[in-house]
This record gives C-alpha cells, sequence and structure tokens, in this order.
C-alpha cells in the first residue's frame, strides 16, 4: 500500500473514532468526549505563566485554538497510526486502543465524572480499530482473488474449457485486465495445441502440460509470500477505487456521528428552557435607578456604558459550555452553617428580587486589557440567603462550585458587608445567556472573577481559607483578589495616525466598590492634566472619560491614570496579571501629520 493510502486509512479511522465518541458522549455527557476531556485537563494543568500567554494571544478564542490544537496533534497521530498498520495491522489497532486508555482516564479525571464518562473514548477509539481494519482489507483483499481467479482460468483454459474469468465491479481495471490477458494468453496457446493433435490424428488432445506460472503472479505476489502466509503478508494488488469509496463512507460515518452528537448535547433545549425562564422572570422587588443620561458620552470608538451581552468578554475553564435545565437545577448552601439550604430555580425566583450596575473584571486583563465589561444584573442578594443559613462566625471564605466541577474562594467579609452580591438570573434585561452562567451564576462587585463570578453555580460551601483552597489558587493565584483602580484609553489606539492639532482621548477607568474620583491625562512624560469625567449610578461600574489634545506633527505617547475614591492613585510600577491583577500606566503611542 502507498504511504499516502495507509495515512488516509489512519485519517479516517481516527475521524470514525472521534465522531463516534462524539455521539456517545452527546447521550452520556458532552464533557466526555475525548476531545473536551483531554482538553480540560490540559486546562486544569495549565501553569499560570502558560495561560496568560494563551488569554494575551487568542483572547476569547483560547479555547477554540485550544481544541483546534488537539484535533490536529490526533490527526497527525491517526496519520502515523495508518502508516503503522501498513508493517502490520496489530501496530494501528494497539495505538487506537492506547489513545482511547488516554481519552477515557482523561474523562475520569474530571470533576463531575462517573464511570460511564470511559464510555465515549472506548467505544470510539474500538469504532477506529474496525474502521482502520476494515479499510485496510478493503484496499489490498482484492488482489488474491485476482490471482486466484487468474489461475483457475489458466487451468481451464489449458483442459480446453476457456472460462471467462471473474471481474466484479469493485476489481480494478489494471487487475482486471492483467487477469484477462493471463486468461486469454493461456487458452490461446491450449487451443493451437489441441487443433493442431486432433488434425493430425483424429484423437483428443492429450492434457496439456501444467502451465506456466501466469504472467499476472509477479503482478500480485508480495516477497515471501506462500501458503499458510498470515493477512499482512499473502498475495495481493492496491485498489484505489475501494480504499476511495470506503474512506468516503467513513468520513461520511465521522459526520453523521459527530453531528449527531453535536445534536444530543442538549444546546438546543437549553434555548428552550432560555425562553420559558424569560416569559416566568419576575420583575425587580428593588429596580435600579435609571441609568444617568451623562453616564456614556457616545464618543465614536468609547467603550458603551453598558457593554451587550454578545461582547461581554468570556474568560473561563469551560470548553463545553454547561447546558443546565433550571427545572432541575438547585443550590446546596452548606457547611459551617446552622441550618443548610437547598433551593430550587422556582425557590430563587420567588425570593426577592434586586437590580444592580456592576462592572466585572478578570484577573488576567493586562494593562489597557479587554476583559472587563458592565452589565446591568437581576437577582437575590446572597447575604440574604447566607443569613438565612446562619453562617458562622468562623467561616471567612464562600467555595463555591460549578456545574462542571470549577471552584472559586470567596472572602465572606466582602460578601456581608452590604455590596450588592448577587445570585444572578438575568444580564441587562434578559435571562442569563448559556455562556455567561445559566440559569444561575455569582456577581460580587469590587473582587476580581476567579474570586468571585462562578457561572453554573450549584453550591456554596461556608469554609475557611485554611482549610479549602478555589480552582487557581493552587496554581499560583492570590486566594483573595480585590480589584486595583486602573484606567485604559480607548482612542486613539496604539499605532494609529491622528490629524495634528486637535485630538480627543476617551476611555474608561474602574475601582469597583470604591469609585473613581479623576482621571488624569498627559503627553510625552510632561505634566498630567484633568480629563473630564462622564456621570455613574454607584461605586460599582467603570467611568468614561475624555479629553482634547493638541498635538504637534510627530511622534507621541499618551498615558492614562486614575484615582479612586479613597484617595489612591494608581501606580506607575509595572506589573503581570498573576498573582493578583496588572498594574501601570496604559501609555500609546500616535503618529500626528
Amino acid at each position: 500500500m502507498p504511504a499516502w493510502a495507509a495515512a488516509l486509512t489512519g485519517l479516517v479511522a481516527g475521524a470514525v473514532a472521534l465522531g463516534v465518541a462524539q455521539i456517545v458522549a452527546g447521550l452520556i455527557d458532552p464533557g466526555a468526549a475525548p476531545v473536551v476531556a483531554v482538553g480540560g485537563t490540559m486546562v486544569d494543568a495549565t501553569p499560570a505563566g502558560l495561560k496568560e500567554w494563551a488569554i494575551r494571544t487568542f483572547g476569547s478564542n483560547d479555547k477554540p485554538v485550544l481544541l483546534g490544537g488537539i484535533v490536529v496533534v490526533l490527526a497527525l497521530v491517526a496519520a502515523g497510526l495508518g502508516l503503522l498498520a501498513r508493517r502490520r495491522r496489530a501496530y494501528g489497532t494497539l495505538g487506537l486502543a492506547v489513545f482511547g486508555l488516554v481519552g477515557a482516564a482523561a474523562a475520569l479525571s474530571r470533576p463531575d465524572a462517573g464511570v460511564a464518562h470511559v464510555l465515549p473514548s472506548l467505544v470510539g477509539a474500538a469504532a477506529g480499530a474496525w474502521t482502520l481494519s476494515r479499510l485496510t482489507r478493503r484496499a489490498m483483499s482484492s488482489g488474491e482473488e485476482d490471482y486466484v481467479a487468474a489461475s483457475r482460468a489458466a487451468d481451464h483454459a489449458a483442459a480446453g474449457r476457456v472460462l471467462a474469468v471473474p471481474a466484479p465491479a469493485e476489481r480494478t481495471t489494471a487487475a482486471r485486465a492483467r487477469a484477462e490477458r493471463a486468461g486469454a494468453e493461456r487458452a490461446r496457446v491450449a487451443g493451437v495445441g489441441e487443433e493442431s493433435g486432433a488434425a493430425e490424428s483424429g484423437l483428443a488432445a492429450p492434457a496439456a502440460p501444467p502451465p506456466s506460472p501466469s504472467p499476472v503472479m509477479p503482478a500480485v505476489m508480495r516477497a515471501g509470500a506462500g501458503p499458510g502466509a498470515g493477512p499482512d503478508s499473502g498475495p495481493y494488488v492496491f485498489d484505489r477505487r475501494r480504499l476511495l469509496t470506503g474512506a468516503a463512507a467513513g468520513v461520511a460515518v465521522a459526520g453523521v456521528a459527530g453531528f449527531g452528537g453535536w445534536l444530543l448535547k442538549g444546546s438546543k433545549d437549553a434555548e428552550l428552557a432560555r425562553r420559558g425562564v424569560a416569559r416566568m422572570l419576575p420583575r425587580a422587588g428593588r429596580p435600579a435607578a435609571p441609568i444617568p443620561a451623562g453616564a456614556d458620552l457616545r464618543i465614536p470608538g468609547l467603550s458603551p456604558f453598558v457593554t451587550p451581552n454578545a461582547e461581554f468578554y468570556r474568560v473561563d475553564t469551560a470548553l463545553v459550555v454547561p447546558s443546565v435545565d433550571p427545572a432541575r437545577w438547585t443550590l446546596k448552601i452548606h457547611g459551617l452553617v446552622d441550618r443548610p439550604v437547598e433551593l430550587t430555580f422556582a425557590d430563587l425566583l420567588k425570593r426577592p428580587l434586586m437590580e444592580a450596575d456592576v462592572t466585572l473584571t478578570c484577573v488576567s486583563n493586562e494593562v489597557g486589557g479587554p476583559y472587563i465589561g458592565n452589565a446591568r444584573w437581576l437577582g437575590a442578594r446572597l447575604a440574604d440567603v447566607l443569613r438565612e443559613a446562619g453562617i458562622r462566625r468562623e467561616a471567612d471564605m464562600l467555595l463555591s462550585v460549578s456545574q462542571d466541577g470549577w471552584t472559586c474562594g470567596t472572602p465572606v467579609d466582602v460578601v456581608m458587608d452590604g455590596r450588592d452580591a448577587l445570585l444572578a438570573v438575568a444580564m441587562n434585561g434578559e435571562v442569563l445567556p448559556e455562556a455567561h452562567g445559566f440559569p444561575v451564576r455569582q456577581v460580587v462587585p469590587g473582587l476580581y472573577g476567579y474570586v468571585s463570578a462562578t457561572k453554573w453555580v450549584t453550591e456554596i460551601r461556608a469554609t475557611r481559607f485554611d482549610r479549602d483552597e478555589g480552582y487557581w489558587t493552587p496554581r499560583g493565584w492570590a486566594p483573595r483578589g480585590p480589584i486595583k483602580t486602573q484606567s485604559r484609553i480607548d482612542l486613539p489606539h496604539d499605532g494609529d495616525e491622528v490629524t495634528a492639532g486637535r485630538t480627543t482621548a476617551a476611555g474608561v477607568a474602574w475601582a469597583q466598590h470604591r469609585g473613581v474620583d479623576a482621571v488624569e491625562v498627559r503627553v510625552d512624560g510632561g505634566a498630567w492634566r484633568q480629563a473630564r469625567l462622564a456621570d455613574t449610578p454607584g461605586l460599582d461600574t467603570w467611568r468614561q472619560w475624555s479629553l482634547d489634545l493638541d498635538l504637534t506633527p510627530g511622534r507621541h505617547t499618551i498615558s492614562v491614570r486614575a484615582t479612586d475614591a479613597t484617595g489612591y492613585t494608581q501606580t506607575s510600577d509595572e506589573a503581570p496579571p498573576a498573582p493578583d491583577g496588572a498594574t501601570g500606566f496604559h501609555t500609546i503611542a500616535v503618529t500626528a501629520r
């Protein structure tokens, strides 16, 4: 078999394995699919520095890039297994079995895994091994049939019984032609001998001597082949047509199975559930005050005061967004409490709900980075629920757990100090999007998301920082994550060319739960100038700013800094996001012409 054909058999076998695994995972849990399970394990094992590099390089596309990279690696491995199977079929089968076990182990290591989570990888590997064996036999089995058929035809022709060489439709043209030529030649030779003998003696011609080896033999005999040889060493002819038709069938099976798994993962059911919740979502018992007209300066290129849901940043570890049925969702509150509580979604909606304008920020945000957004949230006050459960004085951490097993450690004193910490069910006037935590998520003003903003939350355990850790703490991040006072230039952009003379600089500044009191801008390291501030509805949101600058022709640097309501001015000392948030002035360079 040519090398390209062997690699193709491996690729198709790998595709079938992944497709079958996907549909089995759709029946069990989408997170049990081998690509997702291996990807999740890789995310968990990623060092903080590499995680930061991925976010800086790929942004919110880091998950598709990771999954795509895993698929590419699996494709290369599958092609390699096909080449190994070219030498001995058992090698390819063994390789697929190993990768099935790796996928099963990864699935079993996930926080919410059960024994059934190993099935997608194992069943997929079995389907891939069967496909590899079938394609290899399909591509190479017809030669032996041609050899036998040609030999039989020659024998019959030599005996005076000329028979047509069977030519199945699937046999390659070249092999069929060789077999027919061999049979015809023997028939011609045998026929001449019979006619001569009969003409001279009037008697039947004697049996022809044993025929010499057929011309087709060299084409179909593999070196070393002989009686009793195994399937990997017998006579063969490579059949391109049979291979390609088999490969096409395998690709079709992989595609249908993969699509079926996607349909089964429940995204449509979750969307229908969201629509149902939208019809029953109550109004806020305590609505937020209208957003001031001056909160948005409406400058083209400046981030709007309210971030649309579709544009709100997303940074989490979920490679597959969990599909949670609100009818089955519960929130368990236990641990260091006097009265453990378990709430259903209906229970939560019956509670007094309130609205709050809160800006969320990811600790991975570089200075001037995009991982920040502002929204109006609707939900129940978390502090009220904790009081009903009777949280004990010794508890100083709330360890919240996501549907997919991710954990987060939130300081108790922050949640209980009167700020609008919510169990949120809606965002900007609509039911939470799946990607942002449907049906319920945490929102805690003033803390970076890794210690506060648990999506798809299902459990909150009152505990202590000296006993438990959230997901990111043992990976090098600080156990507590108060948001630092920061500011950003939205326009002009770094590297822009602007018109010399009057130029408007604008951006946002934030110091959640302290509030922004001032923003200053300087050009080329000169004196700081006070920027104009937009209005704000409270302390927990970002604040827009703008300033008109007079730029002379040439290259200039523009820097910004903010001062919060406590009087603290952000530091110029540059620090990376790890372990507790980036610091430094956001500075850009522009050219005025």
